[in-house]
């Protein structure tokens, strides 16, 4: 829910656990207590969606027991091996830090990864406001990081069962070309199309590309979207990287994103969500600002964690 600093303050004050995502400036002024958070304006309240640099959204998490741990780039492939095996992990990490670059290449390949219960998002800013810096916040001793990774390992009763779930109301347009990449990473200058090297912003600007629309990956029959950052200078950036061995294409057009995630969550809402959060492109390109998203309540992110990095999707887990 969406609370004032004062009734935040309150509640670390009795010693819950929580999940807190506000501004820089709101998370730097808590106190400290047994929490992580990260910053962000945008949230999908119980009224729709919101920008607030006054209210933070707080959720109290379910645990048996818990662990909190920050992780540098270096240390950040030990975070699967630090979480409880049965329970789940909430991951923060700022974007465009060099621990984003790192998880965002090589979690799939981090051990045990696929093994634990991980989910989490990027943390950003307010797209329309100067001077701000996107953070992970350790509250124990309320340590602020802008280049470190927080975690919290929570442990759950041996007769919970947890699930992570992804909400991707995006599917690969199989009428568009076959997209491959020779390079990784989050700029890319060149690409195969349908087997043809070409200039990947080049292909963008001919064949007007809507870049609101992401690639999606093909991960063994599993769509993954790797959203589109920017086209500058002939570079096309995105939001999360390519990579060599994963056939994309462009994502199906969405006529009503409203409708679209309605349609999906209707489907879940009887699963009570302990904690979800959503896309800024989906905020943003759906126009979500006022609009309810039934059931899934929490921060609009840079980048959302299951398991590994994922764009424009809504990211849940669910104890029962």
């Amino acid at each position: 829910m969406l609370m004032s600093p004062q009734e935040t303050a309150k509640l670390i004050e009795t010693g819950k656990v929580l999940h807190i995502a506000a501004t820089e400036a709101l998370l730097k002024k808590l106190p400290k207590g047994n929490w992580i958070g990260g910053s962000t304006e945008y949230f999908i309240a119980s009224t729709g969606g919101e920008v607030s640099n006054e209210k933070l959204s707080v959720v109290e998490l379910p645990c048996e027991d818990f662990s909190i741990k920050a992780y540098s780039a270096a240390e950040i492939e030990n975070v699967a091996i630090d979480a409880f095996d049965n329970g789940f992990s909430i991951v923060i990490v700022p974007f465009d830090s060099v621990v984003h670059k790192e998880y965002a290449r090589n979690a799939p390949g981090y051990k045990d990864i696929f093994m634990k219960n991980t989910i989490g998002w990027i943390a950003g800013m307010n797209l329309e406001a100067s001077g701000q810096t996107p953070i992970a916040v350790e509250g124990a001793a309320t340590s602020v990081f802008s280049d470190k990774a927080v975690a919290i390992h929570l442990k759950v009763p041996k007769d919970k069962n947890v699930n992570v779930g992804v909400i991707n109301i995006f599917s690969q347009d199989k009428s568009s070309p076959l997209i491959t990449f020779a390079e990784e990473g989050f700029s890319i200058n060149k690409c195969f199309v349908d087997g043809k090297e070409t200039v990947f912003a080049d292909y963008i600007a001919q064949n007007k590309i809507d870049t609101k629309l992401p690639l999606v990956g093909d991960y063994a029959g599993n769509g993954v979207n790797i959203s589109f950052r920017s086209v500058e200078n002939g570079v096309v950036n995105l939001y999360a990287p390519v990579f060599k061995n994963i056939k994309y294409r462009i994502a199906k057009d969405i006529a009503d994103y409203e409708k679209e995630f309605n349609s999906k969550i209707a489907l879940l809402k009887e699963k009570n969500a302990v904690f979800s959060c959503n896309c800024i492109l989906n905020f943003l390109h759906g126009n979500l600002k006022g609009k309810k998203i039934d059931a899934f309540f929490g921060p609009i992110t840079f980048g959302e964690i299951a398991y590994q990095l994922v764009n424009q999707t809504l990211t849940y887990v669910t104890v029962e």
